[in-house]
């Protein structure tokens, strides 16, 4: 089946799902509590992707929680940018000595904030704000089928984007250098073709960090960002020598970021998370800074 087909039949699966959950959970049910390796957390009734995962099987993004182990120590500072309801922050600051994590949606915040507290995740900072290149507001589009699919508006009008009737609202939009002073370990991006922006106004946090693992989606790229893979590879590219694309099983060094990254956007290919690291000596040269900034 073509991909542009199988994803217009995912959203009307998503989307029939999504109306006969909230039909039978009630006109006054806010949220659903969901209890599995996560931890206890809430989630939108109308939610039919990362809610859906937790209410039926109990847990979401193993593979990501495999990917962001790997890089964890006791001492570790994680930053999310795109932590939706906590699914992967609220188990990793398990792991970890603090995690900050960035919200953007603010029906989805309301939701991070409950599970942090139900959790107990003292060493948890929560931000609700869209991370970006300038300081304002932005418009945003609060996908309701899918709230993990919720986005800034792009620039380029797809329907894929807007199956579910979504509300646009503005949110607030911040430099990241500028909001925080702390130095992390490892940042982790999920905001669905928003990462060159966010890029745009992190080039310390990045210069002091071992480790980015970040979404890449072709069509986000293009549509949300309008940006092809130079123009992305300039934001994060000068900070980190070695690339792994976990989907195409492959390592390559900092010469063949662009090729391996042109070569998955002409074939419109995906990966949750891609991640970019430091050799070992940067990656020391990065420790001693986030202990001078600490």
């Amino acid at each position: 089946m073509p991909r542009t087909l199988r994803r217009r039949v995912g959203f009307l699966v998503k989307r029939w799902h999504s109306r006969l959950t909230t039909f039978i959970s009630g006109r006054s049910a806010a949220a659903i509590l969901t209890e599995g390796r996560n931890g206890r957390l809430l989630v939108g009734i109308d939610d039919s992707g990362i809610g859906y995962a937790l209410r039926r099987k109990g847990e979401y993004g193993a593979r990501e929680m495999e990917r962001i182990a790997a890089f964890l120590e006791p001492d570790s500072h994680v930053l999310f940018i795109g932590a939706h309801v906590g699914a992967l922050a609220v188990p990793v600051s398990r792991k970890c000595a603090r995690v900050t994590a960035i919200e953007a949606n603010p029906d989805t915040f309301g939701l991070l904030e409950a599970n942090a507290r139900i959790n107990g995740c003292d060493n948890m900072r929560l931000l609700n704000f869209a991370a970006g290149e300038r300081r304002g507001e932005v418009r945003f589009v609060k996908s309701r089928v899918n709230s993990g699919g919720s986005k800034r508006e792009p620039l380029v009008f797809r329907k894929m984007y807007y199956y579910d009737e979504p509300e646009v609202v503005e949110v607030p939009v911040r430099i990241l250098d500028e909001e925080l002073e702390d130095a992390f370990s490892l940042v982790f991006m999920d905001i669905e073709g928003s990462e060159y922006f966010a890029l745009s106004g992190m080039r310390r946090i990045l210069e002091k960090a071992e480790t980015l693992i970040t979404e890449f989606v072709p069509h986000h790229l293009s549509n949300v960002a309008g940006v092809g893979v130079e123009e992305f590879l300039e934001k994060v590219g000068p900070c980190f020598d070695r690339l792994t694309i976990p989907s195409l099983g492959i390592s390559v060094g900092k010469d063949e970021f662009a090729p391996a990254l042109k070569r998955m956007f002409e074939n419109d290919e995906e990966d949750e998370g891609i991640i970019f690291e430091k050799s070992r000596t940067a990656a020391r040269g990065a420790a001693r800074g986030r202990e001078a900034d600490s």
